[in-house]
């Protein structure tokens, strides 16, 4: 009987399952989309539960789809959607409110008071991270300052404090949800942990000092582990929904997920992923390299027994959502019309979009952005609007780009890329002439189910080491810059210009309606 390994992949908009053989193609795929709640204006929420059942859900249709039974699982990978915060009741498994996303904007009054009283470059110091509503420790504090039940304003939910400092209730991020929920057991990988702005990434520990900042009991904090763990998190129940003890052995955040399914092993390796944001990491090796330009220092993945690799990152928090928002509001169809209609014109007419719905990310840091476009015309028309979301998403890759060769000094050469967006050939032709950089799009593009599956395999021995993983990786194709650099320089500093009149914009009294 032939053996594989699966991948659960919970994203933002859905949860889909892999399975992988040993040259890493995809032998079974199943995929289900979860709801978006957003309560108030700038507040984004997911249903746990739902989350959990249709984890269940794809992965019974993956391997009834493929004919596959559970016992030819070798391992289970988990990548997620990070920084996204649940707290539950380590008893009953029942969440007590939704869980925040991490496009959730609500604690960027906490995140201001924090950079008042001058906090932020010592959190930056311990956690590489940006000080940001993104990020899941102002997300806990929330959850436990405003979840039911609401307390009369004197012991504002005192008792859920309580509870948490008792061990009664727990916190993690999606991956710590799925492994609960999965073996019984409260754990979360380093990439993971590195990702909630509660954990100190040289030390490689949970920080008491943040822990206390943020009001978040110790007890509530998942155990740490290597992201490829020969120890495993668990196995899955046999009498549970798969009915097979299947050994839980790997996860990822997503964007460590896809440097690793990318075979990003080697210090100066880089990619860029175009999901609903877009997030371009590089391996630094076993140096956590600081960062002067508004990139990330963050984990990249480690091995058993191997020392912590890091990466630098710099984190888009719009790409992918701004062609679902041309959906949205009728421009287009669907995603694929996109290239079309960019293509037939020229220019965008001197048109630019800055799809900063959600703030801006990496490197401008600016939680009070929002989207707008700048430049219309009366001969402004649709197809210009199109181009115009599609260069935006190429110019702030450029930004990232930019930053990360101040930061690390090391020039990027060709730079591997996947997601959605990069199906599309326009779209992909753009970003090599605007970041003037050779672009690889791989075989399999589902590259962080790819690298979770990888993380478990290894850990179990499916692969034997990482040289397999690099014979796997297969180049469908590759796009060189084909526009002059002057011609790009010229485009790309008007850019900066209408980044500007995005900023800042948002103000308290909409936040809170």
């Amino acid at each position: 009987m032939t053996q594989y390994v699966g991948a659960i992949d919970q994203g933002t908009t859905g949860t889909r399952f892999m399975v992988f053989d040993h040259e890493g193609q995809v032998v079974a795929n199943a995929y289900e989309q979860h709801e978006q709640i957003y309560p108030n204006p700038g507040w984004v929420e997911h249903d746990p539960i739902e989350i959990w059942e249709n984890t269940q859900q794809v992965v019974l249709d993956g391997l009834a789809d493929a004919g596959l039974d559970a016992d030819q699982l070798d391992a289970i990978g988990i990548t997620n959607q990070r920084e996204t915060t649940i707290v539950w009741d380590k008893d009953s498994g029942k969440p007590v409110h939704n869980a925040l996303v991490w496009q959730d904007r609500r604690t960027t009054d906490r995140v201001e008071e924090i950079q008042e009283a001058g906090k932020v470059e010592e959190i930056r110091e311990k956690t590489g991270l940006e000080c940001d509503a993104y990020f899941s420790a102002t997300k806990t504090e929330w959850i436990l300052d405003n979840a039911e039940p609401l307390k009369m304003q004197s012991s504002r939910g005192g008792d859920l404090r309580d509870r948490a400092r008792e061990g009664e209730l727990i916190m993690g991020t999606i991956d710590s949800w799925l492994i609960y929920n999965l073996t019984g057991n409260h754990i979360t990988d380093v990439t993971n942990a590195s990702r909630t702005m509660l954990y100190n990434i040289r030390e490689m520990e949970w920080d008491d000092e943040l822990l206390d900042e943020f009001d978040v009991p110790k007890e509530m904090v998942p155990e740490v582990r290597p992201s490829s763990d020969e120890d495993y998190y668990g196995h899955t129940d046999a009498d549970g929904f798969l009915g097979e003890e299947v050994p839980v052995a790997g996860a990822l955040g997503d964007q460590q997920a896809a440097l690793f399914g990318q075979t990003c092993f080697d210090e100066g390796d880089a990619k860029n992923t175009y999901g609903t944001g877009s997030f371009y990491l590089m391996n630094t090796g076993t140096d956590a390299v600081k960062s002067d330009h508004g990139l990330l220092t963050t984990i990249g993945f480690q091995m058993s027994g191997e020392p912590v690799q890091y990466a630098l990152e710099g984190s888009i928090f719009i790409t992918g959502a701004a062609i679902e928002w041309l959906e949205d509001v009728d421009l287009i169809n669907n995603a694929a019309q996109t290239a079309e209609l960019a293509r037939s014109v020229d220019s965008t007419d001197g048109v630019y979009m800055v799809p900063a719905f959600t703030g801006l990310g990496a490197p401008h840091w600016d939680g009070r952005a929002r989207g707008t476009i700048v430049g219309m015309t009366r001969g402004t028309s649709k197809e210009h609007i199109v181009r115009a979301t599609l260069e935006s998403i190429a110019y702030q890759t450029r930004d990232i780009a930019e930053a990360m060769e101040a930061d690390s000094g090391v020039e990027t050469t060709s730079l591997r890329v996947d997601g959605g967006a990069v199906k599309n050939n326009f779209l992909c032709q753009l970003q090599s002439d605007i970041i003037q950089t050779d672009i690889a799009r791989p075989e399999v593009d589902e590259t962080t189910a790819l690298g979770s599956a990888y993380a478990a395999g290894l850990a179990v021995g499916y692969w034997d080491n990482v040289d397999e993983l690099r014979d796997n990786w297969q180049i469908d194709r590759e796009f060189s810059p084909e526009k002059d650099q002057k011609e790009v320089d010229k485009l790309y500093s008007r850019w900066d210009d209408a980044v500007d009149r995005s900023r800042d914009w948002a103000q308290d009294d909409e936040e809170d309606e």
